[in-house]
């Protein structure tokens, strides 16, 4: 299933999609999906990791050393 929705863009960055669009025949819409598919990733990834970070400093999860890891996991030497 296909949702739509309405983005706002500034002129400039609309303007750089209508002539890629135009050079390469492909369309507009085309462009935009493709640049929320292929960044869509790194944003969730950005934002899980700001929000474990700030955990952190809040004392809520503590991190582990590879020593730890290693031995939890009955990997240690």
């Amino acid at each position: 299933m296909t949702k739509q929705t309405a983005v706002r863009i500034p002129d400039e960055t609309y303007q750089r999609l209508q002539t890629l669009a135009a050079r390469t025949g492909r369309t507009v819409t085309y462009y935009i999906r493709e640049a929320i598919e292929e960044h869509l990733e790194d944003l969730e990834d950005i934002y899980l990791a700001e929000q474990t970070l700030e955990r952190l400093r809040r004392g809520e999860e503590r991190t582990y050393t590879l020593d730890e890891v290693e031995r939890d996991l009955g990997l240690a030497d």
